[in-house]
């Protein structure tokens, strides 16, 4: 009996716990549907930032990999493919094959505001 709580403790954190949820901005790289038996949208997004580096000051290019399961979450992505996005996502420690192939679940969508210049 202890054993079988022990297993549905450990499903249910590993697959149905959000570990922790945030805010990604940038543009989207790709964003598509794919897989053999779940069709699953997965996508891209590229965002810029300073490297971490000993060089100072060089431009590095990070990339956030995320599914979506909402349809339409997915018809916002798809509309706006071509413009800054800020995407709200949700991280799960496992994966599941109809939730798609990244712990990260995107489910809602933004469209980033262009930065202001601040003239001195």
């Amino acid at each position: 009996m202890l054993g079988v709580l022990a297993l549905a403790a450990y499903i249910f954190i590993k697959f149905c716990f959000v570990y922790s949820e945030g805010v990604n901005e940038g543009d989207i790289n790709y964003f598509q549907k794919e897989g053999f038996i779940f069709k699953t949208y997965e996508g891209k997004m590229i965002q810029t930032g300073l490297k971490n580096t000993n060089v100072q000051g060089s431009i590095q290019s990070n990339e956030f990999k995320f599914s979506v399961v909402d349809e339409h979450v997915a018809k916002k992505l798809n509309d706006g493919t071509n413009t800054g996005v800020k995407l709200h996502w949700k991280r799960y420690l496992g994966t599941l094959p109809w939730r798609g192939n990244s712990p990260f679940i995107v489910d809602s969508v933004y469209v980033a505001q262009p930065a202001k210049s601040i003239s001195l």
